[in-house]
């Protein structure tokens, strides 16, 4: 099979020239040699219509104009043999001047082949010595073939071994022996280098506030919130009597009615709560409702003081609603005027008993809590005990575990100085209970162990509860003084920016249980005496009791007004400096 000549300066002299057409046809004898046993698949099918022989082994492709530069044609041939490609691309061009010819074939292949197309692409590199000026080369066509890649990477490249070993960040190298492995993990740096990372100087502050700074400011803050409201249930024992008692020794003596101000009106609604709270608990029997509780399984038990518990944060919450209600009717009353006098004593009346059921349904809450913790606490099953225990560590994983805002985990503080104060309320109960059953000295409540273990397992679930609350919410300590700062405010009755802020505390259903189990601790002491001797006795207890709870009223109230006073001093020296920096 001979290839048609694409010489145009041949076909228009007309005139052969002997010497080029015999080494044209050496070379074409050479081509046919190298490609005779190689199957040929056709890459333009263009050329299939164009016709291939009968034998398959070769097809031969037609001149076609490519646009290439100075009328230049290509001749393309494809062949692919059995382990190889061979693309030869024949083009001559001619330039603008008439003479010299420029043949390219790129040859892509491999073996044999290779080696053929290669000696004749040398023979034309010296045919063209001769040329005046260089044409550039056609640009190398791709292959249409799936089979084989369009653009072949080096063999460097391709040397996985080496990219592993010239890689600084590898991580295993192909060929590692275990000994060399475990000598570069003995001196490759931390052991735990690929579970942890390196900590900085943030991180170090954040773990030595939540062990050291910030357990102790919430500690302080707890305190300071349990020693005000130890404040306020002392003011509604002593303070709230006395004012009362000076009014109807005014209204005595004067024999003359004035309208009461709003301050009045609040201290005589409260007297009026915590009177009928004190009767109505009263008439309810402490012993029956003792062994009820007490006969109930372990599992229930624990139900039932968790269910208590529940409702008594509940209505803890919604009391300070429903006085902040009666006081302000009662402030309204004091300042209207004769033609809403009606309206207002209505409204007055309304809050009131409101406030007075409140009250009472959540007296008996703290009773029967009361009654169940003393249960808990007295019984000789420490498995109930432990139960108890555990149910103040749940309540880490119910509030660690959860997104607070700021304003959140100031409120949940001052609840915990509530929950702590209603704590030493039910252990007043139990001790009351134990001196009234047992008849045993002092010491016997003193030196139980579940009393204080209860008390100090509150208080460490309050440190670690803040200290992980404040970790995984961003809060840092200093949020914990200026928590502080706000109670100490609302302790001189200084203006806050919001007063939704501020510890709210109703300590008249506390009060009403603490007078409850107090009585009958004052009545079995009293001595058998004529009915004179032991109205004298009665009056003598209560009369030492006030005092005892007027001292204590005016030391607690004094320190706590030098400690908010030194500290909001010191908050606003701080601030100032920092002002200056």
């Amino acid at each position: 099979m001979a290839l048609r000549s694409s010489d145009p300066i041949g076909l228009q002299s007309g005139v052969a020239k002997p010497s080029r057409n015999s080494r044209k046809k050496k070379k074409q004898k050479k081509r046919k040699e190298a490609i005779a046993d190689s199957p040929v698949i056709s890459e333009d099918p263009v050329a299939e219509q164009c016709g291939n022989d009968s034998s398959g082994t070769l097809v031969e492709s037609t001149s076609e104009n490519y646009g290439i530069r100075d009328n230049g044609n290509v001749n393309r041939i494809s062949c692919v043999g059995s382990a190889s490609v061979v693309v030869v691309e024949e083009s001559v061009c001619q330039n603008v001047c008439g003479f010299g010819e420029l043949r390219q074939r790129n040859v892509i292949g491999g073996g044999e082949e290779m080696a053929a197309v290669a000696s004749r692409a040398e023979e034309d590199r010296a045919e063209m010595n001769g040329s005046k000026e260089p044409i550039p080369p056609a640009q190398p066509q791709p292959v249409v073939n799936g089979n084989v890649a369009n653009k072949l990477d080096t063999a460097e490249s391709l040397d996985w071994k080496r990219l592993m070993s010239e890689d600084p960040n590898y991580l295993y190298a192909v060929h590692k022996s275990p000994a060399k492995y475990f000598l570069d993990e003995m001196y490759s740096g931390n052991s735990l280098r690929r579970t942890t990372t390196l900590g900085s100087e943030k991180e170090r502050e954040r773990v030595y506030d939540t062990i050291f700074r910030l357990p102790w400011r919430c500690e302080v803050l707890i305190d300071v919130g349990f020693f005000v409201c130890f404040d306020a249930f002392l003011s509604l024992l002593t303070i709230m009597p006395t004012r009362i008692l000076i009014k109807l020794w005014r209204f005595l003596t004067a024999r003359q009615f004035k309208r009461l101000s709003a301050a009045e009106l609040c201290d005589f609604g409260c007297f009026l709560v915590l009177a009928c709270g004190v009767i109505l608990l009263g008439q309810t029997d402490i012993s029956l409702i003792y062994h009820m509780i007490r006969g109930q399984g372990t599992i229930k038990l624990y139900m039932i003081y968790n269910v208590l518990e529940i409702i008594d944060k509940l209505c803890q919450s919604f009391g300070g609603d429903v006085f902040e209600t009666l006081f302000n009717s009662a402030e309204g009353l004091a300042t209207c005027s004769q033609e809403n006098m009606k309206f207002w004593i209505r409204r007055f009346v309304s809050d009131q008993a409101l406030a007075m059921a409140f009250s009472i349904l959540h007296s008996f809450i703290l009773l029967a809590q009361a009654i169940a913790l003393s249960t808990c606490i007295v019984a000789h099953n420490n498995a109930l005990f432990a139960l108890l225990v555990s149910n103040n560590f749940a309540e880490i994983k119910s509030n660690v575990f959860k997104r607070f805002s700021k304003d959140n985990i100031h409120n949940l503080a001052y609840a915990d100085s509530v929950e702590r104060f209603h704590i030493s309320a039910f252990l007043l109960f139990v001790l009351a209970q134990n001196i009234l059953e047992a008849q045993g000295p002092f010491e016997s409540f003193f030196c139980k162990y579940h009393n204080h273990s209860y008390f100090f397992c509150e208080m460490l679930i309050d440190i670690i509860k803040h200290s992980f609350l404040a970790k995984f919410n961003g809060i840092k300590p200093i949020e914990y003084s200026e928590f502080l700062e706000g109670l100490c405010k609302q302790t001189l009755n200084m203006q806050t920016e919001d007063s939704k802020k501020n510890l709210t505390f109703v300590p008249l259903a506390p009060a009403c249980v603490v007078i409850r189990v107090l009585t009958p601790v004052y009545a079995a002491h009293l001595p058998y005496s004529p009915l004179p001797w032991r109205l004298f006795w009665i009056i003598f207890l209560i009369s030492v009791t006030y005092v005892m709870l007027t001292s204590l009223k005016v030391m607690i109230g004094m320190g706590l007004q030098k400690h908010a006073t030194w500290y909001v001093n010191r908050c606003r020296k701080r601030k100032h400096h920092l002002h200056l920096d």
